[in-house]
């Protein structure tokens, strides 16, 4: 998937291991960054602070709203967001560094328009609200945990194994995603695409069972998520629980 960033430094502190952390964890989901911006305002900031900027000037772009106004910089965020969605190049998927609740219309939007929408916002700073209405919702400050340090390689953030729960979970986010930019549900692109769109079910050997065993093959994984009534499976195809409900 192609992914843009867009960071409200003013809500969420910029710098530039973070932000070139940003690109690794895309990488790790096998997607591509094509643009991040990075948002601040300089009216009114000490020299101090916006100089810091300047570390960011080869990575990444700056978007300095240099207006006295309240929520300039939200309002130019979601102006952009906006002619993103509408551009040539428009992403598949954005990720929005910012715990302001003002950003929910503006989740909601893009995911009615079929994009995917993580969020990444600082601890004990992050409505409720914006949570909600994200794809998947993480803090800032545990992004080492997902990439690992600069001196680390890459592979120690792969888990052997993860839990039942976890995966359901992932799976029933991952159907949900296929469905509302209409491709396929079936075992073979749910399973790819799960694996695009979950780090930590990246490269897991097993899932492990709440009674300690072990299903080490996806077809096996699905078949029990199905008899306990997590997904609808039909010729192969998975569908979610409540949107059959709804449709009977």
């Amino acid at each position: 998937m192609k992914v843009s960033i867009c960071w409200d430094s003013e809500n969420v502190h910029a710098t530039s291991d973070l932000s070139t952390k940003l690109i690794e964890f895309v990488t790790l989901k096998k997607d591509r960054v094509i643009s991040q911006r990075i948002y601040t305002n300089s009216s009114g900031r000490n020299f101090a602070k916006w100089s810091l900027a300047s570390d960011f000037q080869q990575i990444v772009k700056i978007v300095d709203v240099a207006f006295p106004l309240k929520n300039a910089v939200d309002n130019q965020i979601k102006s952009d967001l906006l002619d993103d969605i509408y551009s040539d190049n428009s992403p598949d998927a954005f990720i929005l560094v910012s715990g302001d609740g003002d950003f929910v219309n503006c989740v909601k939007m893009l995911r009615d328009q079929g994009k995917y929408v993580i969020i990444f916002a600082r601890e004990g700073n992050a409505k409720k609200s914006l949570k909600d209405v994200a794809d998947e919702f993480y803090f800032i400050d545990d992004l080492h945990k997902f990439v690992g340090e600069k001196t680390e390689p890459q592979t120690t953030v792969i888990n052997c194994q993860i839990s039942y729960n976890e995966a359901v979970d992932c799976l029933i986010a991952t159907v949900e995603n296929a469905i509302r930019q209409n491709q396929p549900t079936d075992y073979s692109h749910i399973g790819k695409l799960m694996r695009k769109l979950f780090s930590k079910y990246q490269g897991v050997a097993s899932i492990s069972t709440p009674n300690g065993k072990k299903i080490k093959s996806f077809g096996q994984f699905v078949d029990m998520a199905v008899k306990e009534g997590k997904v609808k499976k039909q010729n192969q195809e998975l569908f979610l629980i409540e949107l059959n409900q709804i449709a009977a």
